[in-house]
């Protein structure tokens, strides 16, 4: 029996990169899902096509999770089209790059509002689910390695993905005993379009080659290569399992060993 045969998965920023990896590792294991997307519906009817070759059901869904009534409706839908909620995954993500002292209100603004202020409206939403139905359930919020560590040019994101944290921890102490398990994810250097944009963002603020970026990138890795969306979407499938039953409030570090303290 596979691990989600007849669970829902919400999935926020599903479309692609880290998204989509965890979109196809739920659909492999028996899940049906809804794949939240903001913009790109052509990369998320492709991602749906994928899931749908693994026997998966799904329906796309697109939202801005910034706003309320989005993140309420990416909910209903899981609920109108499969009658449940049983785990949501917090995705969506953005990044810019910049020094600080050279940041802008729009750059910190739109970090702060699609990073950490979608995952709490997010959040918010699927908790009240969970709660309606009585049950419990799962919430894995897919944080950052810079939501532990200093993150050069990344203030902003960093910040951002501090708030992840902090929140999450708070919210798990608060539902643990309603059987709503909270926690989050931390990747490393993961290899995706959005990564692809900041060695590019990078090269031209440190006035330095793409090649030596990503040189730069392997070097900070003991693992010696650069992260896959495969690597984030394994660590996030066991926290939705009933093997993690007894994990909450926990930040798991997929970095490659870029970090390894607590």
């Amino acid at each position: 029996m596979m691990r989600f045969d007849g669970k829902t998965v919400v999935v926020t920023g599903g479309d692609k990169g880290i998204g989509r990896a965890i979109v196809i590792g739920f659909a492999k294991e028996g899940a049906r899902l809804v794949i939240g997307y903001f913009r790109d519906a052509e990369s998320a009817e492709e991602t749906g096509n994928l899931a749908e070759e693994y026997g998966a059901q799904y329906v796309l869904a697109q939202i801005d999770v910034r706003n309320k009534k989005d993140c309420e409706k990416l909910v209903k839908t899981a609920v109108d089209r499969f009658g449940r909620l049983d785990i949501a995954v917090n995705n969506a993500g953005v990044s810019t790059m910049n020094r600080a002292i050279d940041l802008t209100e729009d750059e910190w603004d739109l970090n702060m509002d699609i990073n950490a202020k979608g995952v709490f409206l997010s959040c918010q939403a699927q908790v009240r689910q969970f709660i309606s139905q009585g049950n419990g359930g799962k919430i894995v919020n897919i944080a950052s390695i810079a939501s532990k560590r200093q993150a050069v040019l990344l203030s902003h994101y960093a910040a951002s993905k501090f708030a992840v944290l902090g929140f999450s921890k708070s919210l798990a102490m608060e539902v643990a005993r309603l059987g709503i398990n909270v926690n989050c994810v931390c990747p490393g250097l993961v290899k995706t379009s959005m990564q692809e944009r900041e060695i590019q963002w990078e090269a031209k603020l440190l006035g330095i080659t793409k090649e030596e970026v990503l040189k730069n990138y392997h070097a900070a890795i003991p693992l010696g290569r650069l992260e896959e969306p495969e690597d984030v979407a394994k660590v996030v499938l066991f926290l939705a399992s009933d093997d993690a039953d007894y994990m909450t409030g926990q930040a798991v570090n997929v970095a490659g060993g870029m970090e390894m303290a607590v």
